[in-house]
C-alpha cells in the first residue's frame, strides 16, 4: 500500500516542505503535550484516538476528499485516486458502503507497522466473502478507528480497484471507474474539495498500544493470516 504514501509525500516535498517526523514534539512538555493529544475535535470533525495533527496545527483536520492519481514508476501509466478524510462517526459505516462496490469475493490486506519502525508490513489473505469481511471488520472495529499503527484494504485484482482505510484513518479509492465511490461519498456528506489538505501532509504523530496490539493479533489470525507475532508499537 505504499503507493499512496508516495501521492502523499510527494504533494508535501513540492507544495509545502513539511517533514514527516515527530521532532516539534520533543520539545513540549509533558503537560503540553497530554493537553494535544487530548484534543479530539477541531470544529465539527472528530478524531479517533490513531493520530494527532502538528502541535502548530499546519494542517487543521477537515472532512472531504480530493482527486488524485498514481503513476507507476516504471510504465508511467496513471490511475485515479480519491482520498477522504471523514469526521470518527462516519468512518467504519462509510468503509463498509465503499468496499461493497468491490464484488462479493475478494482479497484483502492488513498493513503494520507495530513492529516495523521505518516501514509498513502488508500481510494478504485472498478470496474472502465480502459478508464474512464485513463481520469480522465490525468485531473489530475499535482497533481499525483508535490504533495508528493497523491499515486495512480490501481489493478487487480482476478489476485493479482498491478501497483502503489506512493508519490515518484515511479513506484512500484507487483504481477506475470511481463514479459510484464518489456518489458514496457524497451521499455520506463529504464532499470534494480541490484544496483539502490531509493530517499526513504535515507533521503529525501516530498512537497505539499493547491493548490493541493484542486486538491486532487477534484479527490477523480470524483472517487467516499466520505469521509469527510482531514487537509492539512504541
Amino acid at each position: 500500500m505504499g503507493f499512496l504514501k508516495r501521492i502523499l509525500r510527494n504533494n508535501t516535498t513540492e507544495e509545502t516542505g513539511s517533514v514527516f517526523t515527530p521532532g516539534s514534539f520533543e520539545a513540549l512538555s509533558e503537560e503540553e503535550l497530554q493537553t494535544h493529544m487530548g484534543i479530539h475535535s477541531y470544529g465539527a470533525f472528530d478524531l479517533t484516538d490513531a493520530i494527532r495533527p502538528s502541535y502548530d496545527l499546519q494542517v487543521v483536520p477537515k472532512q472531504g476528499f480530493r482527486f488524485d492519481e498514481y503513476v507507476d514508476d516504471s510504465s508511467q501509466a496513471r490511475t485515479p485516486v480519491i482520498m477522504a478524510s471523514v469526521t470518527r462517526r462516519l468512518i467504519m459505516d462509510l468503509f463498509l458502503d465503499l468496499i461493497d462496490h468491490l464484488g462479493p469475493v475478494v482479497d484483502v490486506v492488513l498493513e503494520t507497522s507495530h513492529h516495523h519502525h521505518s516501514h509498513n508490513q502488508d500481510l494478504y489473505r485472498e478470496h474472502i466473502d465480502m459478508p464474512v469481511l464485513k463481520s469480522i471488520l465490525l468485531d473489530h472495529e475499535e482497533l481499525l478507528l483508535n490504533d495508528g499503527c493497523t491499515g486495512v484494504a480490501v481489493i478487487n485484482p480482476t478489476r485493479r480497484q482498491e478501497v483502503q482505510l489506512d493508519e490515518h484513518k484515511l479513506m484512500i479509492v484507487y483504481g477506475k471507474p470511481l463514479e459510484q465511490f464518489e456518489r458514496t461519498f457524497i451521499e455520506s456528506d463529504v464532499y470534494p474539495d480541490d484544496k483539502l489538505k490531509f493530517i499526513t501532509e504535515a507533521e503529525h504523530v501516530h498512537s497505539s498500544s499493547e491493548a490493541l496490539f493484542d486486538q491486532f493479533n487477534t484479527l490477523k489470525n480470524r483472517l487467516g493470516m499466520d505469521t509469527d507475532d510482531y514487537s509492539g508499537c512504541v
